[in-house]
């Protein structure tokens, strides 16, 4: 009706959206599912699934975008933009209120990467609904149509930008890289530092699902060193400074003089 490319672009970004947020709802409704005996880590990586399928989609929306522009660029179309203004206004009060919504969740809202996915969905409507009012707004008082492609590629570069972040964090999780904000190379020297630890070898730590960080690792205790005092302490240290909660810790003897230790695979080391 308008013949708004902008104004298009935000209601084929918005009906994406529909889809994606349905994904993001299915994903929080299977991750409260409990462990099987084949899924005993529950079901909580649906969400990174979710959430990087969520990207993709966006970056799917942003290709059409940029490619449809750059037609409108080279053949400029006549734009109804006082209609155009008047919904993409429409567009800017429900897209606020959906993103309020989303992030009345706080930080648990911040550590979900789903949730993290939906809301740039809704940011990134409210953003197309802005570039839209204001390439409305510029065409009603100059007359300028390309205005409007203009504010599509502008659009869809800041969609790009935010869920290249989501992506990047989904695909990181799924190869078992190390949670973020956590210096392996410290974590490690903590363990040694602690009393009755000769050693730490084959060491990991990775993500189950946002928020649920887990350890595993082998540490050589001193002779005679109580193990479950050992345990109890090694266990504290990753709980109170780093947060880990879920640790598997195999805990060897040290080996006595003259004899051979079988060999363990290095910690990669950390730069």
């Amino acid at each position: 009706m308008t013949g708004s490319l902008a104004l298009l672009a935000d209601a084929g970004h918005m009906l994406t959206d529909v889809a994606s947020l349905g994904l993001a709802l299915g994903a929080l409704w299977v991750s409260t599912r409990p462990a099987t005996i084949h899924h005993t880590y529950a079901y909580g990586r649906v969400e990174i699934l979710v959430a990087l399928v969520n990207g993709l989609l966006m970056w799917g929306v942003v290709a059409w975008i940029a490619i449809e522009a750059v037609q409108r660029l080279g053949e400029a179309a006549p734009v109804d933009a006082g209609t155009m203004l008047a919904v993409a206004t429409g567009g800017l009060v429900v897209n606020v209120v959906a993103y309020v919504i989303l992030r009345g969740g706080g930080r648990s809202a911040e550590r979900s990467l789903n949730l993290r996915g939906a809301g740039l969905h809704v940011l990134g409507d409210l953003l197309g609904s802005i570039g839209a009012m204001t390439a409305a707004i510029v065409i009603q008082l100059t007359g300028w149509t390309r205005a409007d492609p203009l504010a599509s590629l502008a659009i869809g570069i800041l969609i790009l930008v935010s869920s290249w972040r989501v992506v990047r964090d989904a695909v990181h999780v799924l190869l078992e890289g190390a949670p973020s904000g956590i210096d392996v190379g410290e974590l490690i020297e903590a363990l040694r530092r602690v009393e009755g630890v000769a050693g730490v070898h084959d060491l990991h730590v990775w993500t189950i699902t946002s928020g649920y960080p887990a350890l595993s690792a082998h540490v050589v205790c001193d002779h005679g060193q109580p193990r479950d005092m050992l345990l109890a302490r090694l266990n504290r240290v990753l709980r109170e400074r780093y947060a880990i909660t879920h640790t598997t810790i195999q805990l060897e003897p040290e080996t006595p003089p003259g004899h051979a230790r079988p060999m363990a695979r290095p910690i990669p080391t950390v730069e």
